[in-house]
């Protein structure tokens, strides 16, 4: 993948020596920083494919630096990884919360640190070209984020959003707990079921706003689905 950058934020030299060997010899491409203000120089100046940011930073943390690079139109597109120690599952919900797209627990094998970052890339190229989604009276921009109703704003958290995103795509079908783990917050994240049914709560109140929340349907012991259509054993 030479084409593909990967902006290494990271403070520790150590640990940033050894991550930048690994991705040389998965053959991308890296650069460098140490603090939030040098990452954002470098994303203004070459915008990297994606970004392998560490928690702990001195003076802003990486999850701060998340949510700004999250909430900048420039930059917003951008895939982020979350690399760090911190590994209980309210970390890592924190993690997606500020817009991170997987989240990697030190200390991480070489090859897991690799197949997670080319798997968050083939998500994104796969859909790169498919900017806006449409289902029913929802309309939903990935390169914007914005999510409107007829015509009229709703507003979603980063996890909200990917989670209405991956349902606009697969509508009709339904989708077990453990699948909208998997596509939503990664594989090989360790978070429990019910984390779901949380957000799929706060889904569900943003649409009651706009009168689009019987979309989102709950089939009881299977799982979830997006249909505008009402039937079977469904709440």
């Amino acid at each position: 993948m030479p084409n593909n950058i990967i902006l290494v934020v990271e403070d520790d030299p150590e640990v940033r020596e050894v991550v930048c060997f690994v991705l040389r010899e998965a053959d991308f491409l890296v650069s460098t920083a140490e603090n939030a203000h040098d990452a954002w120089t470098l994303i203004r100046k070459h915008p990297p494919t994606l970004i392998l940011l560490d928690w702990m930073l001195p003076g802003i943390s990486g999850i701060e630096l998340a949510r700004q690079l999250k909430t900048n139109h420039d930059s917003r597109g951008i895939p982020i990884v979350i690399l760090t120690a911190k590994g209980e599952e309210d970390d890592k919900l924190l993690g997606f919360e500020s817009g991170a797209d997987d989240y990697i627990t030190k200390p991480f094998s070489p090859r897991e640190l690799v197949a997670r970052i080319k798997a968050v890339l083939r998500r994104t190229e796969t859909h790169e070209r498919e900017e806006v989604v449409k289902y029913g009276e929802i309309r939903l921009d990935t390169t914007t984020y914005r999510v409107t109703v007829n015509g009229k704003p709703i507003a979603l958290g980063p996890t909200e959003f990917r989670l209405l995103r991956f349902l606009m795509r697969n509508p009709e079908r339904i989708h077990s707990r453990t699948q909208l783990l998997d596509q939503v917050w990664g594989t090989n994240v360790v978070i429990e079921e019910r984390t779901v049914d949380v957000y799929m709560r706060r889904l569900r109140k943003a649409l009651t706003k706009k009168y689009c929340d019987s979309y989102l349907q709950t089939v009881r012991g299977v799982g979830y689905r997006l249909s505008t259509e009402i039937e079977g054993d469904t709440a």
